[in-house]
C-alpha cells in the first residue's frame, strides 16, 4: 500500500474523501495536505469523521472531507487517475466519466421532484438498454468500500453525478432560457425551474407555495416534465382517474372506479382491475405488455393519494390492488365536496351523463288580472310560486334532503342532479318569502324580478334595501317567470322586429312606414295597461307622426309639451296628418287664463304649449284630465331637479309618452329622469338607481348591471337608428369625415401659454375652484382653435391668422362650385358672428346666422327662404338653437365649424339634413386642429359614448373632463408641434 492512499466512499448521500496511511487512517492535518496534493485545489471540504468498513481491518473510525457532488464533477472531470488513487477513488472517477458521456451525448432530461422538504428540479439519465448495461458493469466492478453502509444505490449516484455534470456544463455555457419577460405567475415559474436548473447549486423552488406545499403551477411544470420523460423512454404518458357510476335505483349504492387513461387520447382508457388481471385493455393503454408495471405504479400513487386528501376513499387501500370504492348518498356527497382537495392529487372526477350540474330556480307563473284605475302602473298580474330543477317541481321536502347533502345531490326527472353548494338553501327561503309576499304584482314588480332587481324600489312584492325579499344582493336564488298574453311580450322586452305592425286609424291622413307602424302598436300596447313609455328614435325618422297617428286613436284632450322652438312644427304636423284634430296653442297672449282655464283647454282635442309654460301655470295644467300626455324632446325634463321636470311629474294622464332622439344624452340617470316621468317608480329611486346601475355600468363597465338595466327598461323604450338600412332604405348615405387643419404661429403661442398656466393651476388648486380653471382653461383652448379674434373678443382681423378658418374656406369654395347648400354649426354665438363678418368680408356673402336670440318669426322665414333656396346657400346655426325642431333637408353639407364635445347634440344637428325627404347624400365636416385636444378627444367621447350605447344610445358631455387628473390633463392638452 502507498504511504498515502486517497480513498471516496459515499455516506449519507454525499462523497466523503479520505486517507489511508499504511495501517491507519491519517489525522486531520495530514488528510488536508494529501488532498492539496491530489487535487490542487480550493476551498476543501468540511472535515468529518466517520465509521467504515477498511478491507482487512476491520470497522475503523477515520477522518474524511466532505464534499459536495458538483465540488466531486468538478475535482474528477478531465483529470487521469493519479497513483496515490485507492480502488474506491478511481470507481468514482470511472462513474463520473459515464455521466459525462450520458450528459453529453444528450440522453438526459428534467424532472421536478420533491426531496421531503419542497420541490427540486434535478437532471436525470434516460437510462435505456445500452446506459442500463453501462450501469450494470459499473455496479458489478464498485469495491465494497464505496458504500459506508454496505449497500449503494448505483444508479441513484450516477444521476446525481448527470446532474451535477449537467448543471456544470450549463455553467461554464452561461446559458440561460429564453422566455417572455413577464412577472405573471405561470412564467415566473417556468423561468424559476430553468434556472433552478442551471444553478449549480441545486437551489430549491420558490413560488408561492399552495395549501398542500407544492404550487398548482409548479405541479404543471413537473407534470409537463415527466411526460417528457416517458416519451424519450418510450414509456406511455398516462394519467389516473376517477369515474362515479350513478345507482339505477335511487337508493342504491354508488361505484366510484379508479381508471388509467392515455394523457394525449383519453378515449384509450382501462379499469384498475384490467391492470391488474393485464387485461388486453390495459396493454392498449400501456402500448406493450412490457409497460404494464407503469400503469400498476400510476394507480397505486393515486390511490394513496386520493385516500390521504378523501378519508371515504380510504378503502381502496384495503387491497395491494387498488380497483373501486361503493359509497352512499353521504359519502358521494362528501367526495364531491372535496373537489379542491381532489384537485390537487390531479386525479380526475368523471361524473357519468346522468349526473350533471343543475340549478334551482324559483319560478313564477303570472295570470295577468284586470287593469284597475289607480293602481299603481295600472298593469298587473297574480304570481303564484315554486321551485324547480330542469324544468321539473321540486317539493320543499325534497329540497330540503338535498340541503342537507353535502353535495346537494337530488333525484329528479327519474336522475341524479347535482346543485350548486348552497343553492338548495336559498332556494327554500326564496320559496318562503316568495309565498308569504303579496301575490299581486304591477308591471314593474315582475320586470325588477326578471332582471333580478332585488334592491330596487319599493312596490308589490319589493323591498328597497339590501338584502330585499330575495336574500342578499348576489346570493338570491334564480327566478324564472312565465306568463301568457301581454306579460310573456313584457318579459320578452317588446323587440321592436317583433312588434306586429298596426294600421293607422281612419282620421290620420297620410300612410306611416312600417317602422312607424310597428311604434304605433308599441305604443298602443303600453297604454292598454296603463303604461307609459319613451319613442327614442333617431332625428329624422317621423317620431311627430308616430304620436299624432297614437293620438288618434283615443279620445282627448291630449297635451303636447315642446321646446317654444318646435310649437309650429306641432301645428304643421298636426294639420297634415291629423286635420280633425282641434288643436289649441296654449302660448303667448292668447292663451286661456283665469279660474276656467282648465276647462277651456279640456275642450280642445289636443293641446300645444312649452316646457317653460308648463313649468309656470302647471296649476292649471294639471287640473285637466288629459288622456295623453307627449313630451317632445324629453332630454328637456333629464334633470330631474328642474322646475320642467318637476311640473311634468305633477300631470297625471292616462299615459305619458316621451319623444327624443337622446334618451341619455351625458349619465344614465337621464335615462332614469325620462322613464320615472313616464311610468312612475319604475326605475326605483335616483339613490338606488345610482348605487345599483350609475356608478356600476359608468365607472366599472359592469355588463352585467348593463343587461340587468336593459331588462329593465327595453319594453318602455323603442329606439331605432336611421344606419339601420331595412328601416329607411331609402334614405340616402351620410359620408362623415374630418377636415383636418393645422394652428398658425399665432395660435400656437397662445394655445401653449393657455396649457402652461392650466396645468400649474391644476397642481395648485382643487375641489369646485380646481374644476373650474380647468373647464375655463379647456373652453379657451377651443377658441382659439377656432380663431385668435374669438380668444381675444377684441374685433381685430380675421383673414390669415387662424388655420380652422383656412380650411373652412377651402370647403365653402368647393361647396359653391359644386352648386351644394351647406348648414354650419358653432356652439359660440360670438364665433357665428365672426363668420358672418368674415363671409361678408372675403366672398360679399351676407349668410343668415340662427341662434337662440332670434324672434320666432325670423327664425321660421329663415329656414323657409333656406328650404326653397332664394337665401344664400349657407346658413349659420347656433348648435344649441339649431339641435331640435328644424327640418332643414336642403342642405346636402353640413360643417361642424367647432365640435361640441356631446356627439349625441352633434347627431341632432347633423339629423336637420340627413332626416326623411332627404334625397342627397349627407357629407358631414368635422373641422379639428391637429396636434391638439381636439384631436385627442376624440376616443375619450367615445369611451363616454360606449356607456350610453351599453344601455340605450349614445352620450356623452364635457363636464367630466373637469375631473381628469393633472397627468391626464397634460396628456390631453399638450401641443405637438410636429403633427
Amino acid at each position: 500500500m502507498a504511504p498515502h492512499e486517497a480513498q471516496l466512499s459515499w455516506h449519507l448521500d454525499a462523497p466523503c474523501l479520505w486517507v489511508w496511511e499504511e495501517r491507519r487512517a491519517v489525522p486531520a492535518t495530514v488528510l488536508f495536505a494529501a488532498y492539496g496534493r491530489l487535487f490542487a485545489r480550493t476551498p476543501v471540504g468540511r472535515v468529518d469523521r466517520m465509521e467504515l468498513d477498511v478491507p482487512g481491518r476491520g470497522r475503523r473510525d477515520v477522518a474524511c472531507l466532505r464534499l459536495s457532488v458538483a465540488h466531486l464533477v468538478e475535482l474528477l472531470a478531465d483529470r487521469p487517475p493519479s497513483a496515490s488513487w485507492g480502488a474506491t477513488l478511481r470507481w468514482f472517477h470511472q462513474a463520473v466519466d459515464l455521466a459525462r458521456e450520458i450528459a453529453g451525448s444528450g440522453r438526459v432530461t428534467a424532472v421536478i421532484d420533491d426531496d421531503g422538504v419542497g420541490p427540486v428540479a434535478r437532471w436525470i439519465p434516460l437510462v435505456d438498454d445500452a446506459v442500463a448495461a453501462e450501469v450494470a458493469a459499473l455496479a458489478a466492478a464498485m469495491p465494497p468500500a464505496c458504500a459506508v453502509d454496505g449497500t449503494l444505490d448505483v444508479a441513484h449516484v450516477l444521476g446525481r453525478l448527470v446532474d451535477a455534470v449537467c448543471r456544470q456544463g450549463l455553467r461554464w455555457e452561461r446559458w440561460s432560457a429564453t422566455l417572455p419577460n413577464s412577472r405573471r405567475r405561470p412564467v415566473a415559474t417556468v423561468r424559476g425551474v430553468f434556472q433552478a436548473l442551471a444553478d449549480p447549486g441545486a437551489p430549491r423552488l420558490r413560488p408561492t407555495y399552495g395549501p398542500d406545499g407544492v404550487p398548482d403551477d409548479v405541479r404543471i411544470v413537473a407534470r409537463a416534465l415527466d411526460d417528457e420523460r416517458a416519451r424519450l423512454a418510450g414509456e406511455p404518458v398516462v394519467r389516473a382517474r376517477l369515474r362515479l357510476h350513478v345507482p339505477t335505483e335511487p337508493e342504491g349504492a354508488w361505484r366510484v372506479q379508479l381508471e388509467v387513461a392515455d394523457a394525449e387520447d383519453p378515449g384509450r382508457w382501462c379499469t384498475a382491475g384490467d391492470v391488474w388481471a393485464a387485461d388486453p385493455l390495459a396493454v392498449d393503454v400501456a402500448g406493450h405488455e412490457r409497460h404494464l408495471p407503469v400503469l400498476a405504479a400510476t394507480v397505486r400513487r393515486a390511490a394513496v393519494a386520493l385516500a390521504a386528501a378523501v378519508p371515504v376513499l380510504g378503502p381502496l387501500l384495503d387491497s395491494g390492488e387498488p380497483d373501486l370504492v361503493e359509497l352512499d348518498v353521504a359519502g358521494v356527497g362528501e367526495l364531491l365536496a372535496a373537489a379542491d382537495r381532489l384537485a390537487r392529487t390531479e386525479v380526475g372526477l368523471l361524473g357519468p351523463e346522468q349526473l350533471v350540474r343543475s340549478t334551482a330556480r324559483v319560478r313564477g307563473d303570472a295570470t295577468p288580472v284586470p287593469v284597475v284605475a289607480g293602481a299603481g302602473l295600472g298593469a298587473a298580474a297574480i304570481v303564484s310560486w315554486s321551485v324547480t330543477v330542469d324544468g321539473n317541481a321540486v317539493d320543499a321536502a325534497e329540497l330540503a334532503r338535498a340541503a342537507a347533502s353535502a353535495a346537494g345531490l337530488l333525484h329528479v326527472g327519474g336522475r341524479w342532479v347535482r346543485l350548486e353548494a348552497g343553492q338548495a338553501e336559498r332556494a327554500l327561503r326564496a320559496l318562503e318569502q316568495r309565498t308569504a309576499a303579496p301575490s299581486t304584482l304591477d308591471a314593474a314588480s315582475l320586470l325588477r324580478l326578471a332582471a333580478a332587481d332585488v334592491d330596487g324600489a319599493a312596490g308589490p312584492g319589493a323591498t328597497a334595501g339590501s338584502g330585499g325579499p330575495m336574500g342578499p344582493v348576489g346570493r338570491a336564488a334564480a327566478v324564472d317567470l312565465h306568463g301568457e298574453g301581454w306579460i310573456a311580450e313584457l318579459l320578452d322586452g317588446l323587440p321592436d322586429d317583433r312588434l306586429v305592425e298596426a294600421v293607422e286609424p281612419p282620421t290620420f291622413v297620410g300612410t306611416l312606414r312600417h317602422y312607424q307602424r310597428r311604434a304605433l302598436s308599441w305604443l298602443g300596447f303600453l297604454r292598454r295597461l296603463g303604461l307609459g313609455g319613451c319613442l327614442a328614435d333617431d332625428m329624422g325618422l317621423g317620431k311627430t307622426a308616430t304620436a299624432l297617428a297614437h293620438l288618434l286613436t283615443v279620445p282627448g284632450p291630449h297635451l303636447v309639451v315642446c321646446p317654444l322652438s318646435v310649437v309650429r312644427n306641432w301645428q304643421r304636423e298636426a294639420a297634415r296628418f291629423a286635420p280633425g284634430l282641434r288643436v289649441a296653442v296654449h302660448h303667448g297672449d292668447e292663451r286661456a287664463r283665469g279660474e276656467d282655464a282648465a276647462a277651456e283647454l279640456a275642450t280642445a282635442d289636443m293641446v300645444i304649449t312649452t316646457y317653460g309654460l308648463l313649468a309656470r301655470e302647471v296649476d292649471v295644467l294639471a287640473q285637466v284630465p288629459w288622456s295623453t300626455v307627449v313630451l317632445d324632446e324629453a332630454q328637456a325634463v333629464k334633470n330631474p331637479n328642474t322646475k320642467a321636470a318637476r311640473a311634468a311629474r305633477q300631470l297625471r294622464p292616462a299615459q305619458l309618452v316621451a319623444l327624443t332622439g337622446t334618451p341619455v344624452e351625458n349619465r344614465l340617470s337621464e335615462l332614469w329622469a325620462i322613464l320615472d316621468v313616464a311610468n312612475r317608480g319604475l326605475l326605483g329611486s335616483l339613490a338606488s338607481f345610482h348605487r345599483r346601475f350609475a356608478v356600476p355600468i359608468e365607472r366599472d363597465k359592469d355588463a352585467e348591471a348593463a343587461e340587468r338595466l336593459r331588462t329593465l327598461t327595453a319594453p318602455f323604450v323603442l329606439r331605432r337608428t336611421k344606419s339601420d338600412r331595412t328601416l329607411v332604405p331609402d334614405l340616402p348615405d351620410k359620408v362623415e369625415q374630418i377636415a383636418w387643419a393645422e394652428l398658425t404661429r399665432e395660435q400656437q403661442a397662445m394655445y401653449q401659454a393657455v396649457v402652461d398656466q392650466l396645468l400649474a393651476d391644476a397642481e395648485a388648486e382643487q375641489g369646485m375652484k380646481r374644476r373650474g380653471l380647468v373647464l375655463a382653461s379647456l373652453t379657451r383652448l377651443k377658441q382659439i382653435c377656432n380663431h385668435p379674434a374669438q380668444a381675444l373678443g377684441d374685433g381685430s382681423r380675421l383673414d390669415g391668422r387662424s388655420g380652422k378658418l383656412a380650411r373652412f374656406d377651402e370647403l365653402v369654395d368647393e361647396l359653391r362650385d359644386a352648386g351644394e347648400r351647406a348648414l354650419v354649426f358653432t356652439q359660440y354665438r360670438e364665433m357665428g358672428q365672426l363668420l358672418q363678418r368674415h363671409l361678408t368680408e372675403r366672398i360679399e356673402l351676407r349668410v343668415p346666422f340662427l341662434h337662440g336670440g332670434v324672434a320666432r318669426r325670423q327664425r321660421d322665414t329663415m329656414v323657409d327662404r333656406f328650404q326653397d333656396g332664394t337665401a344664400p346657400p349657407l346658413l349659420l346655426v347656433s348648435l344649441k338653437a339649431g339641435g331640435t325642431g328644424l327640418n332643414l333637408t336642403a342642405a346636402s353639407r353640413v360643417i361642424h365649424y367647432d365640435r361640441w364635445w356631446n356627439p349625441a347634440v352633434e347627431d341632432q344637428a347633423t339629423d336637420r339634413a340627413w332626416r326623411i325627404g332627404q334625397a342627397r347624400t349627407v357629407f358631414v365636416h368635422k373641422l379639428v386642429c391637429t396636434g391638439t385636444l381636439e384631436e385627442r378627444i376624440g376616443q375619450l367621447i367615445d369611451d363616454k359614448r360606449a356607456i350610453a350605447a351599453a344601455v340605450i344610445g349614445d352620450a356623452t358631455s364635457e363636464a367630466w373632463l373637469s375631473e381628469l387628473s393633472t397627468d391626464e390633463l397634460r396628456a390631453l392638452v399638450a401641443l405637438e408641434r410636429n403633427a
